[in-house]
């Protein structure tokens, strides 16, 4: 060992080594320290994601910037930082564009259940103490961003794009827990006789499931055993002993080392199986395509032992019966359905662009190989559908819009007919019609692709259309014709040369003229001849017009003198032209007179020249114009004597020309054409707005016409009035027809047709242009049909069955281990091959057989082999022919064979019957009309379309129909069959009339009255009588005058010139002196005339009525005159009075004057020889101005009902005393005149309702049975306008669907559990599938018919079979189903807290056996939602008190009695006790809940009303021994204690719990004392004074009893 030093040493060594060692260790890690900061001193920092740019989808690109930066946070180069772990600068990211709102969708869950909120320490117990109505709680859902088309899950943040992410959570109430709500318990059941230990048992349901965590349900079974059981004589007990069957184990193949192959098996050694054996016919092959699928039949077995009525197993012998339950049989090795592959996707459905977003679909299928049986996995689905896009760029979609052909002619003649069915055409037609056009869907056409247009605008399916279509029809206007209206004819003129430019000749014409007053209008409107001429002899365009002045003698102051002539050169207008051009010589200057002297005769002058008599001459007579003069004063002795009265009157000829007036006549004016002379012009706009194709020239023919003989030579008539022959005119473009290009072809169907009609597509057309002006014409054909070529047949698929196999039993070495029976006999299985072949036994896909039937046939049915002992049988014979008669039978039969004729059991008919009789159909029917009868129905063939438009007028649409009731047809049994057996069509059907609507019918317009005024203004009235009223919806009548008869008036304003009937009158006569004496012949007298009223425009100038001139302005008759003595003076006649001023100034004079013809003899001064009068309005001075009548009515052409018409104001001059007078005395003043005297208007056309046709009728509302109906509807095209007839109110017409029977599967109940051959244990239920037959109708109860008419039976073992069991004596089990329980909601309040409700059942167990009750199953309970349920609240019920008791129990609102659902806490109380208790001494609890004392004691009582203390009743000691009462049996044994100490024990509360008052003085003085022992021990420490005051005089403290103090 080391010396001591030594090892001080070495510690001192190792201690300076180990320093140093960590000194080193502390430098080399603060070096490698430095060096690491060194190295990690420069760090990669990236910046956030930036947007996703790119493709819209997955194939965007999201980038980021990245810098290196150093550690103290300035940036460097990236070399700096290590390119190892450099953060990524871009990613692949999902870019959303807008379409994929489509695509993208958020998915929300269904909210989940309302869960409380928990504590803040994490309990969610539910608060029930707390819960008064309900708790709060959340609630949760799952919400996820999804891809439609594949419903996979993406990034929320892609749906976030276009919606915010709905909620997750939301707060929600929970209501109070409830408990499970249970039934009472029905009475016990009976217990059974005998001896030994009996149960009984009693049972309640569930009503209301538990909720919001509420208590479950309790046991809803109570067992307890019989009283005084009987006891049995030891090891006599009574047992029962049952065969229990249990349940068949599943099916299986038997080992090879089992069998014994005999003939009819076959060993299978299939390489991916262990030794199995395969049962298959030899021939069976399931499909010739596949590998081989064979039916396996296998084999079940089943225990069997025998179980006591205690529920003990028991010996099998003593369970023996004449026969034992199977134990094994044979079964189907289950397979389950067999698919293909999935076929290829389909391409996607959507092949272009929309504006939709919406992504299209595609689809792939498979087919069933082979389908499901023993029990096998049923088939998946065969077709999957998912959304899709296509990838790349797609074509837009080609976008539909409406087009129209151009509008067809204007019909009028459709509203014709309206008013009257039976107008026909009788002249040109015009004014307001309706016109039509074709409407048609076709692609819109890009502008690109315009030069394609008439390919692209081909019309296709209207369907493709979107939007309201263009209207089909419109109103539309006929222009009317109306011809020109003018004035009467002009006085003839003078003679004069044709051409006065040009005299040539001596032959000349006389013309006159009329003028046009209103022009015409439309196409038609035509003007007369406003010249007419008549030829005449030297004519002269100049003439003088020479003016003579007053006779001047040229001696003395009477005798012979001269008048100086004025002459002025006119010409033929009337105006004064140079003298050089009227002929050589012109008039003298003057002009011999004679003055009479004093005594001469006086003459008058020359009167003016009457008016021609007549307008022209004839060969009769001539016409004549007259003047004459009268004789004023007599002659004196010697003076110059008077004329003889033959020169008093002077006669000339006049209008000697003839009366055939000549006048040009012209033709229409001929269409447009091209003038070859006429350079062509560009195309340009027309007058009338068109576009026009260059200027061409219209002619017309000119025809001279002499009146009443017709033409003649064209020289005859003037040629300076010669109308013009040709006129340019714009040239109408040539409009070539336009057509659509043909449709696409009608498409052939694809898939293959059944039957061998022959099926056609078409085609078609249309125009939308019609040809004018010459364009090339329409093509003929618009429609072309052709047959579809490739249209294949159907091909018809069926099962072709193979015969059965021989029937298949167990396996026999199975059989004898099992059962120990070595023959082979009893139930086994047969098997069958079905395939699938077409018609012409060519094999096909299983899948094309179950397509066009309902169900495959069955593969396996069981079948029987009979053993030594059965009995055995031929088949059945066919059924016997059945008789006409409904009431007979049909039968069959069968012999027994071999051995079994000798057994006697097969001898029993009862169990073997050889004989099946049936009843025969019968083929009588009844029929029963049902449901209503129908509209009433216009037969189709009635229709009668016209002209292409149909309006309500086209088509029948009353008179005499059909109405139909449908049959209701059913067998004798009142079962249901077809209606074609009791009526041909189904219905029962009348006669029924619609009574057709008459319109208003009014008389045709009377003709024109005449002008109401001669001359001027007046009015023209026609008028319309009501001929019949309307009815039954027809056309309503106008506005009627019902005080003239029902008559409608029509008034246009009328003309008549003023100079068309003058008054003509001849000279006077002469002057016949009045006085007697016939000796004297001159002074006063009497002269008369002839007037007459004569037509102006009379060319003969006869006389006519007077009463057509104006009576106002008759001239007179006769007149007084006077013829003066010789001696008189004589002056002439008055001068015309001098004109006013237009204004009619009254300080303006007019003036008239006369001269000295003769001097008197005396030197008396003659009369006066000039008179002014002041001008006096309307009395010497008139104004005249034009009048104007208000518009007239709208005025329509003739045969126009409606539409464009005209109307029109008259002009008139009318003096300024409201006299009409001739236009010219307007027109000689210029006054302006108005400008329109004609306007358009418009006539609203009447138009009826136009309907469209009847649609087809519809499908049944119902495919069978009672209540169906079938309706078709027609759509108003135009609506009623104006005083049309009104739309009908009926567009739907229905008739009730022909009731035919329904049939249906119904399934039959379950049989009672079989268990083949055993008492109890596990068996099989089974139930019928039968063909049933009903009305539909709720009421009717359905009918057994042969299966065939429901069709292929559903082929579902699992529907007609299902396992069961029956207990056996002893067994615990479970009851069946309770009933539902009512639909009850769960409420708050009162309120419904939910839509949904729910219902109840329940099974409960019954014990049988106290020692099998550990084996018992547990009870069910079953809740399902349901409708129309109810609130219900639960409350606590109590009977009366007894002893204080009392029952208490719960009750629901409809009467109910349950358990739970009431609250427990409001639970009252089931035994009474006082509160509080009675613990004063002598005192009890009373019936009626309050303390009361013993007998001999008194109560003393509270204020409050409770017990204080009782009180000893004086001289009640006696009588104790005496009274022997409940009372003193319950007195304690320690009262005299109490006596003692009565009324002092120390209660502190009162009885309702408050503290009572004492103690809260006790606590006061305890505080009080507490204080004064603090200060006493303080002045007791404290060190004395030396001077101490007195302490004053304490008053003595009392306590005052209240009752409540303890002293």
């Amino acid at each position: 060992m080391f010396p001591k030093s030594n090892l001080t040493v070495t510690c001192w060594v190792w201690s300076g080594m180990r320093n140093l060692f960590l000194l080193l260790s502390l430098l080399l890690s603060h070096a490698a320290h430095l060096e690491g900061k060194k190295d990690n001193q420069f760090i990669w920092k990236p910046g956030p994601w930036g947007r996703c740019t790119g493709d819209c989808g997955p194939g965007g690109v999201q980038s980021r910037a990245v810098w290196c930066f150093h550690i103290e946070g300035w940036t460097s180069h990236l070399s700096n930082c290590g390119e190892s772990n450099r953060p990524p600068k871009e990613r692949s990211c999902f870019r959303v564009c807008d379409w994929h709102s489509d695509l993208f969708q958020w998915e929300v869950s269904d909210w989940h259940r309302c869960v409380l909120v928990p504590y803040a320490h994490g309990e969610v117990k539910p608060r029930t103490a707390e819960c008064v109505t309900a708790q709060h709680g959340l609630q949760h859902r799952t919400v996820r961003c999804i891809q439609k088309l594949n419903r996979t899950m993406v990034a929320n943040e892609i749906c976030e794009h276009f919606a915010p992410q709905p909620p997750t959570e939301q707060a929600c109430l929970i209501p109070c827990p409830r408990d499970c709500v249970v039934s009472e318990f029905l009475p016990w059941s009976n217990c059974s006789e005998g001896c030994g230990k009996k149960l009984q048992h009693r049972t309640r349901a569930v009503i209301a499931p538990p909720l919001f965590g509420g208590l479950q349900c309790p046991n809803l079974t109570e067992s307890r055993a019989c009283e005084a059981p009987t006891s049995c004589p030891l090891g006599e007990e009574e047992y029962t002993f049952s065969l229990k069957v249990g349940p068949w184990s599943k099916c299986r193949l038997p080992h090879l080392k089992e069998i014994n192959p005999s003939g009819r098996t076959v060993l299978d050694f299939n390489s991916d199986s262990n030794e199995r054996l395969t049962f298959k016919h030899q021939s069976y092959k399931a499909h010739h395509h596949s590998k081989s699928w064979a039916i396996e039949i296998g084999y079940q077995t089943r225990q069997v032992w025998c179980t006591r009525s205690d529920g003990q197993n028991a010996m099998l012998s003593l369970c023996m019966q004449d026969s034992f339950p199977l134990t094994v049989q044979s079964c189907i090795m289950p397979k389950d359905c067999e698919t293909s592959e999935w076929s290829s996707w389909s391409p996607c459905s959507k092949t272009c662009h929309s504006g939709s977003l919406l992504p299209g679909f595609r689809s792939r299928s498979r087919n069933v190989k082979h389908i499901a049986i023993g029990g096998g996995k049923e088939c998946p689905e065969l077709l999957e559908k998912e959304a899709c896009i296509v990838e790349g760029e797609l074509q837009q979609c080609p976008r539909y819009s409406w087009r129209t052909s151009e509008w067809k002619e204007c019909q009028v003649s459709l509203l014709l007919e309206q008013q009257d069915p039976h107008w026909h055409v009788t002249g040109p037609v015009c004014g307001g019609g309706i016109q039509t056009r074709e409407v048609y869907c076709t692609q819109s056409v890009p502008a690109a692709a315009a030069l394609r247009a008439k390919e692209v605008s081909r019309p296709v399916e209207k369907t493709l259309c979107v939007g309201p279509a263009p209207l089909p029809s419109q109103l539309c206007n006929n222009p009317c014709s109306t011809d020109c209206i003018v004035s009467s004819w002009s006085a003839w003129g003078l003679c004069i040369h044709e051409n006065c430019h040009d005299p040539q000749g001596k032959k000349g014409f006389r013309t006159r003229q009329r003028h046009v007053l209103m022009e015409s209008t439309g196409p038609a409107g035509h003007c007369p001849h406003l010249v007419e001429s008549v030829p005449c002899e030297d004519p002269t365009c100049y003439r003088w017009l020479a003016s003579e002045g007053i006779c001047f003698p040229d001696h003395g102051k009477c005798g012979l003198g001269h008048r100086i002539l004025k002459a002025v050169c006119q010409n033929d207008h009337g105006e004064e032209v140079s003298g050089s051009l009227c002929p050589v010589p012109p008039p003298p200057e003057r002009k011999a007179c004679e003055i009479p002297c004093r005594m001469d005769c006086v003459v008058s002058e020359w009167t003016e020249w009457s008016s021609c008599s007549q307008s022209c001459s004839n060969k009769n007579s001539d016409g004549k114009q007259t003047r004459s003069r009268t004789i004023l004063a007599l002659a004196g002795e010697g003076g110059k004597p008077c004329p003889p009265s033959q020169a008093l009157q002077e006669h000339r000829l006049c209008n000697d020309h003839s009366c055939m007036q000549l006048y040009w006549e012209t033709s229409p004016w001929g269409p447009c054409s091209e003038d070859t002379l006429v350079t062509a012009l560009n195309a340009t706009i027309g007058w009338n707005g068109e576009a026009t194709c260059g200027v061409g020239i219209q002619t017309r023919r000119v025809f001279c016409v002499k009146s009443h003989v017709g033409q003649v030579m064209t020289k005859r008539c003037p040629d300076s009035t010669r109308p013009e022959t040709v006129r340019p005119c714009f040239l109408p473009c040539k409009k070539d027809c336009i057509v659509t290009a043909f449709s696409e072809w009608t498409p052939c169907p694809r898939m293959c047709q059944a039957g061998n009609a022959t099926i056609k597509q078409s085609r078609y057309r249309i125009i939308i242009q019609e040809a004018a002006n010459g364009g090339q014409e329409c093509p003929d054909t618009l429609y072309e049909e052709r047959e579809c070529e490739d249209v294949s047949l159907c091909p018809i698929y069926r099962w072709k069955l193979q015969k059965w196999s021989p029937c298949i039993l167990v396996p026999e070495s199975v059989r004898q281990g099992i059962m120990g029976s070595s023959e082979a006999c009893g139930k086994g299985l047969q098997t069958r091959a079905v395939s699938c072949v077409s018609d012409d036994n060519q094999s096909a896909e299983m899948m094309e057989c179950l397509k066009q039937t309902n169900g495959m046939p069955p593969l396996v049915q069981e079948c029987t082999v009979p053993c030594r002992e059965d009995c055995t049988f031929t088949a059945w014979s066919k059924f016997t022919p059945c008789s006409t008669n409904c009431e007979a039978t049909k039968s069959r039969r069968r012999q027994l064979t071999g051995k079994s004729r000798k057994k006697e059991k097969c001898q029993d008919a009862d169990l073997y019957p050889l004989v099946e009789t049936e009843l025969c159909p019968c083929d009588e029917f009844i029929s029963q009309p049902y449901g209503n009868w129908s509209d009433c129905i216009l037969p189709e063939g009635r229709r009668e379309p016209q002209r292409g438009l149909r309006v309500q007028g086209d088509r029948k649409e009353c008179g005499e129909g059909m109405r139909f009731r449908a049959v209701a047809c059913s067998d004798k049994n009142g079962r249901p069959v077809d209606p074609s057996f009791c009526s041909s069509s189904g219905y029962i059907q009348e006669k029924c009339v619609i009574p057709c609507p008459f319109d208003c019918k009014l008389s045709d317009w009377s003709s024109w009255g005449s002008c109401s005024s001669s001359c001027g203004i007046g009015v023209r009235i026609r008028s319309k009588w009501l001929k019949e009223k309307p009815y039954n919806g027809g056309r309503p009548c106008p506005k009627l005058d019902l005080k003239n008869q029902g008559q409608v008036h029509e008034a246009v304003p009328c003309y008549s010139e003023c100079n068309q009937y003058s008054w003509v009158v001849e000279h006077w006569s002469s002057c016949k002196i009045n006085n007697e004496l016939r000796s004297l012949r001159c002074g006063g007298g009497t002269q008369s005339r002839k007037i007459r009223c004569v037509n102006t425009a009379d060319s003969e100038g006869g006389a006519v009525d007077s009463n057509l001139c104006n009576q106002d302005e008759i001239p007179p008759e006769t007149q007084s005159c006077s013829l003066m003595c010789p001696n008189e003076c004589v002056m002439s006649e008055w001068g015309l009075w001098s004109k006013c001023p237009q204004s009619c100034d009254p300080h303006a004079m007019q003036r008239r004057t006369r001269h000295l013809l003769r001097p008197s003899l005396s030197s008396r001064t003659c009369t006066e020889d000039s008179q002014v009068q002041p001008c006096l309005l309307n009395e010497n001075c008139f104004q005249f101005q034009y009048n104007l009548t208000e518009w007239s009515t709208c005025q329509l052409s003739e045969n126009a009902p409606c539409g464009q018409g005209v109307r029109t104001r008259l002009l008139s001059c009318v003096r300024s005393d409201g006299k009409p007078v001739s236009m010219d005395q307007c027109e000689q003043h210029n006054l302006e005149k108005p400008q329109r005297m004609s306007i358009p208007c418009l006539v609203e056309c009447i138009v009826n309702c136009q309907l469209s046709g009847w649609t087809a009728w519809t499908e049944c509302s119902q495919t069978c049975g009672h209540g169906g109906r079938m309706s078709r509807t027609r759509f108003i095209i135009m609506p009623t306008q104006g005083e049309g007839r009104p739309c009908p109110t009926e567009l739907t017409q229905q008739k009730t669907c022909p009731v035919t029977p329904c049939y249906s599967w119904v399934l039959g109940n379950w049989s009672a559990c079989k268990l083949e051959g055993g008492d109890c244990g596990e068996g099989v239920q089974i139930r019928s599938l039968s063909c049933m037959v009903h009305n539909g109708s709720v009421s009717h109860a359905a009918g057994r018919v042969q299966d065939a008419l429901c069709g292929e039976m559903p082929f579902q073992d699992s529907i007609l079979k299902q396992l069961c069991s029956v207990p056996c004596p002893g067994d615990c089990h479970l009851t069946e189903w309770s009933e539902w329980s009512t639909c009850e909601l769960t409420c708050i309040d009162g309120r419904s807290f939910e839509t949904v409700g729910r219902q109840s059942r329940s099974r409960t167990f019954i014990i049988q056996s106290f020692e099998n009750q550990d084996s018992c199953p547990q009870q069910v309970l079953e809740t399902r939602p349901c409708t129309g349920g109810k609130c219900y609240h639960y409350t606590w019920k109590a009977s009366l008190w007894n002893n204080n008791e009392r029952t208490v129990w719960c009750q629901r609102s409809d009467g109910v009695n349950v358990t739970g659902g009431c609250s427990p806490q409001a639970r009252p109380a089931a035994i009474r006790q006082c509160i509080p208790a009675c613990r004063k001494p002598f005192s009890y609890c009373t019936q009626g809940g309050v303390c009361g004392c013993e007998k001999g004691y008194t109560e003393i009582m509270r204020s409050n009303g409770f017990l204080d203390y009782c009180m000893k009743v004086p001289g009640s000691e006696d009588k104790k021994a005496d009274v022997k009462n409940l009372s003193g049996k319950n007195r304690p044994v320690n009262s005299k204690i109490h006596d003692i100490f009565k009324g002092w024990s120390l209660q502190p509360l009162d009885p309702d719990g408050r503290v009572k008052i004492w103690v809260y003085g006790v606590s006061g003085g305890a505080f009080l004392i507490m204080i004064f022992l603090v200060f006493t021990s303080y002045l007791v420490c404290k060190k004395p004074k030396p001077h101490q005051s007195t302490p004053p005089q304490q008053k003595p403290l009392t306590l005052a009893y209240d009752g409540d103090l303890d002293m």
